[in-house]
């Protein structure tokens, strides 16, 4: 078998563990042909691809970011082809004309959406889900999420002593457009005193009186942990405006930190390299059932898979009676309202 490998959306810690998992199990252990495809679905359109061998994907395993490149582009978009159908037929062609008996699609919502009209299509596809959000419907973990998390929570155990030092309000903005679950982990894992995520809203009066109840309680400085995705007025920019609310309401000095692409970049961590390690294994598993249209998955302790069609479209979000939250609640922790404090 000939099988393809490409990366698609937001680079991520663990991309290229994962190519690793993939191709080194292809190779030694169930004997195909691996190519890498670059610059995600467009690499197939123009075939930009290279082969891969065992010894070139040695030495990648603890790297950041991936060796095929990546891009956002949508192989359906106008701006690649003047014609839906043509693009179709354009890709069904390059995909045809590569010999690829399988395309093994590394990347967030939008790769899997991708991945599942491919799929439908009549191309053979497996995808592995990846992103630092960890939001992809279907699977309990994503790889990225681990790392992201502990780039997060060093950050926010850094501010504490500056916090505390000054007497301050320090607000830390961390990724999470839709779902809140780097806020959620690495504010409780940094003893985020106020944490504040999309699925949940929250009333700034209520943050700002708990603020003020902390300072009351001769706790002098509060850590806010909020996500970049939570709504403010007209746009504002998330930690910008909760910092400039709690210092005009309180009075108390307030800062803030965005962390931005920073959770993203780097080394991943060992629980990430392991997890891509096994999603990446497990997808050579399928291909060489002819197991194909699947999303590799983590359900508990097991790797497993679903079918791609039942994760398209769909986002893996808090909610509202989330345990961690629900303890959390019960230290003392505010989420944004101050019911249960």
């Amino acid at each position: 078998m000939r099988i393809g490998i490409l990366t698609s959306g937001g680079d991520c810690p663990g991309i290229n563990a994962t190519i690793r998992g993939v191709g080194k199990t292809a190779i030694m252990h169930y004997g195909m042909e691996v190519i890498g495809i670059h610059s995600g679905f467009k690499g197939i359109l123009y075939k930009d691809v290279e082969p891969f061998t065992e010894r070139s994907l040695s030495g990648i395993l603890n790297l950041g970011g991936t060796i095929l490149g990546t891009s956002r582009d949508k192989p359906f978009r106008k701006k690649l082809t003047a014609n839906e159908d043509n693009v179709r037929e354009e890709l069904l062609k390059a995909y045809n004309e590569l010999g690829l008996d399988c395309v093994v699609c590394i990347g967030g919502n939008g790769t899997m959406k991708t991945a599942n009209v491919i799929s439908e299509m009549g191309m053979n596809v497996i995808a592995v889900p990846k992103t630092i959000d960890n939001d992809i419907w279907g699977t309990d973990i994503t790889f990225g999420f681990d790392t992201a998390v502990n780039i997060a929570t060093e950050a926010i155990d850094r501010l504490h002593s500056t916090a505390s030092s000054h007497k301050r309000v320090m607000v830390i903005e961390v990724m999470g457009h839709h779902a809140g679950w780097i806020a959620l982990h690495a504010g409780m894992a940094g003893g985020g005193d106020v944490i504040l995520v999309p699925e949940l809203g929250y009333n700034i009066d209520d943050v700002n009186d708990f603020i003020l109840l902390r300072a009351a309680r001769k706790k002098p400085y509060s850590i806010v942990v909020v996500a970049e995705g939570i709504e403010t007025p007209e746009g504002k920019k998330p930690a910008e405006y909760i910092a400039k609310m709690i210092k005009k309401s309180t009075g108390i000095d307030t800062r803030e930190t965005v962390l931005g692409h920073i959770q993203r970049g780097g080394n991943p961590s060992p629980f990430d390299r392991i997890l891509s390690t096994r999603l990446g294994s497990h997808a050579t598993e399928l291909i060489s059932k002819g197991d194909f249209g699947k999303m590799v998955c983590v359900k508990g302790s097991q790797i497993s898979s679903i079918p791609l069609k039942d994760v398209a479209n769909k986002l893996k979000l808090i909610e509202p009676g989330n345990d961690l939250i629900e303890y959390g609640k019960q230290m003392g922790i505010c989420f944004g309202h101050l019911e249960n404090i």
